[in-house]
């Protein structure tokens, strides 16, 4: 699969936008109320995280960006998210797409420590653009009920 870079994915989130008053065809999916409600934080600490990662990326901060990356998004994120109690009201393509993103977190987190040996800022980016592809990628195919 081609890796998008940071410019590419948010090209891609401005096309979404800009379509979005054509018809919605995303799968709705149901949920008990607490438990939308959790996902619905998770995903906009994902978002904050995701702001807080291109500000220490922006600063040259490479590890504090991995740690951010890995701690509130990558799988060692998993237990404090509620993922294993949040995936049976799933549907199996969302599930893996949340997996990927998970995975695509801590591969920036590892990333962009390397990075941090060269200040390779385009290696970390591209990183980062795989990441938000999965985020991208969910939420063009999915909306909470």
């Amino acid at each position: 699969m081609p890796h998008l870079s940071i410019v590419t994915a948010a090209l891609l989130l401005g096309t979404l936008l800009a379509t979005a008053h054509a018809a919605d065809t995303r799968q709705p999916v149901e949920m008990p109320t607490p438990m939308r409600e959790h996902m619905l934080a998770n995903m906009r600490d994902h978002l904050t995280a995701l702001g807080e990662i291109q500000t220490e990326l922006a600063k040259g901060k490479y590890n504090q960006a991995a740690d951010i990356a890995e701690q509130r998004i990558g799988m060692s994120s998993l237990q404090s998210h509620g993922a294993s109690h949040m995936a049976p009201y799933m549907p199996k393509a969302m599930q893996d797409i949340g997996t990927n993103m998970h995975r695509a977190a801590s591969r920036f987190a590892r990333t962009a420590q390397e990075a941090a040996i060269g200040n390779d800022l385009p290696r970390a980016l591209d990183a980062l653009g795989e990441l938000t592809q999965q985020c991208v990628a969910c939420h063009a195919s999915f909306k909470l009920k």
